[in-house]
């Protein structure tokens, strides 16, 4: 069985670690890709992250609004103060509901929502951060035979959220971004349209 969706954690220094990995995957990369960034609540503060996301990838950025529909190749953000969840294997869902480790949207929720709705099909992700959403998430995805991937915490703007990940569950790759964009577009396989 072939991966169905890709999810990807950030908090401190996230915004250059996604571009770098969105840049990095092949043109025509076939899976969902979801991001969930910890970011300030007013977008003044940190701009429009699809905007700023699409200059790197030829793939669709978009940001998600509640009910939206997962399509393949397409890139999707998690806005400002939501919890970003998978409902089910096509369907998002958006939450209020009160922050989990302080942030709001929250990458354990986005990855536990993943590992429930894709099973061994979900690989996630986890990249620089200042703390330790994520590891729970992480460990959920593996519980279920999903596929690890970690930024090398040593070259990350912050190692404190990759080494939290690393000590909650074993993982299949640990990874410079150019790399981590190289291997998923390994693991998605061909290019859509391309067999």
């Amino acid at each position: 069985m072939g991966y169905g969706v890709v999810v990807i954690g950030a908090s401190l220094g996230g915004l250059e670690a996604i571009s770098t990995v969105l840049a990095a995957l092949p043109s025509g990369f076939p899976l969902p890709v979801v991001i969930a960034q910890h970011r300030a609540t007013a977008p003044s503060t940190d701009g429009d992250l699809s905007t700023i996301w699409q200059r790197h990838t030829s793939l669709s950025v978009c940001e998600v609004e509640d009910k939206s529909p997962i399509a393949p190749g397409h890139v999707y953000v998690a806005p400002a103060d939501y919890h970003l969840m998978i409902e089910a294997r096509d369907l998002f869902a958006l939450s209020t509901e009160g922050p989990v480790l302080w942030a709001r949207p929250s990458i354990d929720v986005l990855f536990e929502t993943a590992a429930e709705a894709y099973g061994e099909s979900v690989i996630g992700v986890i990249l620089t951060g200042a703390s330790a959403d994520g590891s729970q998430g992480m460990r959920a995805i593996r519980a279920r035979g999903g596929c690890a991937l970690v930024q090398e915490p040593s070259v990350a703007e912050c190692d404190v959220m990759p080494r939290a990940v690393l000590a909650a569950t074993p993982v299949n790759h640990v990874l410079g971004l150019p790399d981590i964009g190289r291997v998923l577009g390994a693991l998605a396989g061909p290019p859509a349209g391309v067999r």
